[in-house]
């Protein structure tokens, strides 16, 4: 490997960790839809240059988190409350049909890496710590969606949560609806152990379900924030 190709993986792997770090700030609501990404700001706070910053905001962009504004810089991207509506109800569906295909495919390797998740889960849910509730959580789904074995479903259900993980977030911001997911998962998880297909997906699109309708919920009950 030469000088040159170690130079070109250290600054892609420094974009990447940038990149990670504003996007757990973005999902957290440390920058919530709509704030303009102050380079200066940002710099100081993360303590890069603005070069990694900026491919940072591309590879956002990229994947819907940011919009890139000409002559105006960069933003937190905002989705209409229609839109999310709409997402939600699409991403139920998805990954109603992934655990489905998981309960058939789910190796009992993947089921120790599932279970292992659910303890991390429910420790942060103990010690009320969201961020990493919300780690495990995602986790969790993710390979259940790649217990599915189908590379398409995967993919299209990537491109869609991404835009909306800020939002999946917020949806567990009610103690009681944190608590509800919380039993959720535990059903989940002895269904995807019974190899249950057809209740899991049910489960699966009603805990979806019920995020969208708390989301919602709290959109209407803020309409500063749905309009941001």
């Amino acid at each position: 490997m030469t000088d040159a190709t170690v130079t070109s993986f250290d600054r892609s792997a420094r974009h990447a960790e940038v990149s990670a770090r504003l996007k757990a700030m973005i999902i957290e609501g440390e920058l919530p839809p709509g704030a303009r990404l102050n380079e200066r700001v940002l710099s100081e706070k993360l303590e890069v240059s603005r070069t990694p910053l900026r491919e940072a905001f591309k590879m956002l962009a990229g994947i819907g988190l940011v919009e890139l504004l000409p002559n105006r810089g960069a933003v937190v991207a905002r989705l209409e409350p229609e839109q999310v509506e709409a997402t939600f109800k699409v991403i139920a569906a998805l990954e109603g049909l992934a655990g489905e295909l998981a309960a058939q495919n789910v190796t009992d390797a993947e089921l120790a890496e599932i279970r292992a998740l659910q303890y991390d889960m429910l420790a942060s849910h103990a010690r009320r710590d969201l961020p990493g509730y919300f780690s495990a959580n995602m986790q969790i789904h993710a390979r259940i969606m790649a217990a599915a074995r189908n590379p398409v479903l995967a993919e299209t259900f990537e491109r869609l949560n991404t835009r909306v993980f800020a939002t999946r977030y917020r949806s567990n911001l009610t103690t009681e609806r944190w608590d509800q997911a919380v039993a959720e998962h535990a059903d989940m998880l002895k269904l995807l152990e019974a190899r249950n297909g057809p209740a899991l997906r049910a489960l699966l699109e009603t805990h979806l379900h019920n995020k969208r309708r708390t989301l919602m919920a709290e959109l209407a009950a803020r309409p500063q924030d749905a309009a941001a």
